[in-house]
């Protein structure tokens, strides 16, 4: 995936390196900056640990246009909708084309300053502009954290097409006589302990049939709940004969 992050007049390195952080966060290795008022490696690296290739990478370029000369496809984050007609997106609406683009090409998510975002000339050179929805009393979001969102969404859709990591061990599901055998020995250990009480038995234990049915147990799990349930009766057992 070729998609490289465009940070546009950066101010603070703080947010830069946040910034750098989340890159590695999410698998992201070509940062391009354009005009920042302060680039210092150690003290990004300071707050983005191990960030040394990313580091390594990083481009400085003149303008905006020097930075997207070679994406065919730019997605721009900005903090509110504009007057001017723009082809704006959310951030999951958008994820899928980026994606897409960076499969086959260069792609590009542009963030802009952190005091007044990019401007409208700076977003004419994106294809798409993102807003992020906010709650309208406090709508801005740090610069970093626009990027996280975003960045989110594409790993998120990138690694849907992976697999799983699959158990160690796979376990056939529980038996009926599996179950069976639980739901006795469960009943067993509730009465034990006094939990009825005035409670009706034949009510508490279809109440509890229904969550073990809700989310079924494979053999391994059923084994294992049943096991708890024999050691509260012999616990019982144990203090009823030390008494």
């Amino acid at each position: 995936m070729n998609l490289v992050v465009v940070v546009h007049r950066s101010q603070n390195i703080i947010n830069l390196a946040s910034i750098v952080r989340l890159m590695k966060n999410f698998g992201l290795r070509d940062l391009r900056l354009v005009e920042p008022a302060e680039f210092d490696v150690r003290r990004i690296e300071g707050v983005a640990h191990q960030s040394g290739d990313v580091l390594k990478r990083v481009r400085i370029c003149a303008t905006l246009d020097e930075a997207l000369a070679d994406c065919t496809h730019a997605v721009a984050l900005t903090a509110r909708g504009r007057t001017a007609k723009r082809n704006y997106q959310r951030p999951r609406e958008a994820a899928p084309e980026l994606l897409a683009a960076a499969m086959v090409g260069t792609a590009a998510v542009v963030l802009g300053p952190e005091d007044r975002g990019l401007s409208n000339d700076e977003l004419d050179r994106c294809h798409r502009s993102v807003v992020i929805p906010t709650h309208p009393d406090y709508p801005s979001l740090n610069v970093a954290q626009a990027f996280n969102v975003m960045a989110y969404e594409v790993f998120l859709l990138a690694d849907a097409a992976k697999p799983l990591k699959a158990p160690k061990r796979e376990a056939e599901p529980a038996t009926r006589d599996q179950l069976e055998r639980l739901f006795a020995d469960i009943e067993a250990g509730l009465t034990r302990i006094d939990f009825f009480k005035a409670r009706e038995p034949d009510l508490i234990m279809r109440s509890i049939r229904t969550i073990v049915h809700r989310t079924p147990l494979d053999g391994r799990e059923a084994t294992l709940i049943r096991a708890m349930a024999l050691e509260v009766v012999r616990y019982v057992d144990r203090m009823e004969r030390s008494a």
